[in-house]
């Protein structure tokens, strides 16, 4: 299995700054990039041609290649690594198992599926307490399921084999370094091979946060460090038994954990554990500009959740079997690239479409219904023989007619909302405050949970002003 080791991973960390850039050679969003690849004319170098070239063979590259392939459509399927989820070692949630369900009935029967989540725990930090809120549902663990954990290496490479199985042709180990460009449009992809010229009516480019090809379209602007997260991510070996025992599981069910405050210290961020079978999958996540201000190294603050007293008895004896590191689009509607020009759309989380809003941690079933829009788009696109902007402007129809759109925008103030200071460092606190104080037992008199809340709100120094300014933007970005 190709993994970043811990090095790799912390430069990784070191060069966050620039892989978040663009050089000053990648032009405005809308304007094509200069100097432009042409196709190679004719009599100079052949170049192979399909209807549909997709980047990327993630969640989204992989739908969309599957509903093209279906279509009866000649798909190629380009990925970097050498395999699909070669490059990930992250563990993950995936909440959109119904609609898998539409792309393959009972997938979960076939795919490698770790635990269906039945359990969502959110709890509030201080550095020696935790509140938590914890859900359960009998109902999230009958098919066809709310949500799974998953390896996304195991994850990807069996989702890819849908693909070819319907009919596309997968090329690995395949870099993709810029579009082709013919009558003003994108005509194809340049691989970094010998006869690297890809022809294609319709590209796809579902390459990651970092998207090249969107970029060299000139689909994507640069993104902000406030706008870019770093996750820091570990897969701990634990034997089956003890994990259902530790986490009151039953069978296959699973827990997925989230971590908000004290957790990252100072840092905007949070941090997660989620079961597999016989692994936990773990990390903390930092706002790369909160990151640079307070100079803080995110696997030093890995290593401080994994020894908070909450969460150390729960990884308790595990063995560290995988270690990586990622940047996320965290901004949401606010960071979305240009959609769609003409021969080419993006789509996954090249297109921004990872859904952090605090109570949702989202970006699979985004990414699939992204990739499955584009496919569409794409298949309509062949049909009238139509690859201009116009033609496929009918992605963000189609993005919105799948809800991606609608649920980005409703919620486009709840980032901002998520990231503030107060939220962040100061409200976990004052939670965790106020619950030592109701419950704690000293044969005084009991008081009144009102007045303690706002005991712990002045001791705290959260001024009322600050709170209704707080409750109405918490409103606002949740509530209505």
């Amino acid at each position: 299995m190709a993994l970043l080791s811990k090095e790799a991973s912390r430069a990784l960390v070191q060069r966050v700054n620039r892989l978040v850039g663009l050089p000053n050679s990648f032009p405005p969003p809308g304007e094509p990039p200069a100097p432009r690849v042409r196709s190679q004319a004719p009599g100079t170098r052949s170049a192979e041609h399909v209807d549909v070239a997709v980047i990327g063979a993630g969640p989204a590259g992989s739908a969309a290649a599957l509903i093209a392939a279906r279509a009866g459509l000649k798909v190629l399927l380009l990925e970097r690594g050498e395999y699909p989820g070669a490059k990930n070692v992250s563990g993950a949630a995936f909440y959109g198992s119904a609609i898998m369900d539409e792309l393959i009935p009972r997938w979960w029967e076939q795919a490698p599926v770790e635990r269906y989540l039945s359990r969502r725990v959110l709890s509030f930090m201080a550095p020696e307490t935790s509140v938590a809120l914890d859900f359960r549902s009998a109902r999230f663990a009958e098919p066809p399921y709310n949500g799974v954990a998953i390896l996304r290496p195991k994850f990807d490479r069996w989702f890819a084999d849908q693909a070819v199985a319907a009919g596309a042709f997968l090329l690995n180990a395949a870099v993709v370094d810029d579009v082709l460009w013919e009558d003003g449009r994108v005509a194809g992809v340049r691989v970094r091979r010998d006869g690297g010229d890809i022809r294609a009516d319709v590209v796809i480019a579902c390459d990651g946060a970092n998207s090249l090809i969107a970029k060299k379209a000139g689909l994507q602007r640069q993104f902000h460090a406030h706008e870019m997260s770093l996750g820091v991510k570990e897969v701990l070996a634990l034997d089956e038994d003890t994990i259902r025992e530790r986490f009151h599981l039953n069978g296959n069910d699973g827990m997925a954990c989230e971590y908000i405050g004290s957790i990252t210290e100072e840092v905007s961020g949070g941090a997660f554990l989620y079961t597999n079978r016989n692994t936990l999958s773990l990390g903390i996540i930092g706002q790369i500009s909160s990151l640079a201000q307070h100079k803080r190294r995110p696997y030093e603050l890995l290593e401080g959740f994994k020894a908070h007293p909450a969460v150390s008895p729960l990884v308790r004896g595990g063995t560290v079997r995988e270690y990586s590191a990622h940047i996320i689009p965290e901004a949401g509607w606010n960071m979305l690239p240009t959609l769609a020009t003409g021969g080419m759309m993006v789509a996954g989380d090249a297109a921004a479409l990872c859904f952090v809003a605090g109570l949702y941690l989202e970006g699979i079933n985004y990414a699939i219904l992204s990739g499955i829009a584009a496919a569409e788009t794409a298949i309509t696109a062949c049909r009238e023989q139509n690859f201009s902007a116009a033609s496929l402007a009918r992605y963000e129809t189609a993005l919105k007619a799948r809800h991606v759109l609608g649920d980005f925008h409703g919620y486009r103030h709840a980032p901002a909302m998520v990231n503030s200071e107060r939220l962040q460092n100061l409200y976990p606190a004052v939670i965790a405050h106020a619950a030592e104080h109701i419950f704690r037992v000293r044969g005084e008199p009991k008081q009144k949970i009102m007045p303690i809340a706002l005991n712990a709100l002045r001791q705290h120094k959260v001024a009322p002003v600050e709170l209704l300014q707080d409750m109405f933007n918490a409103g606002r970005s949740f509530g209505w």
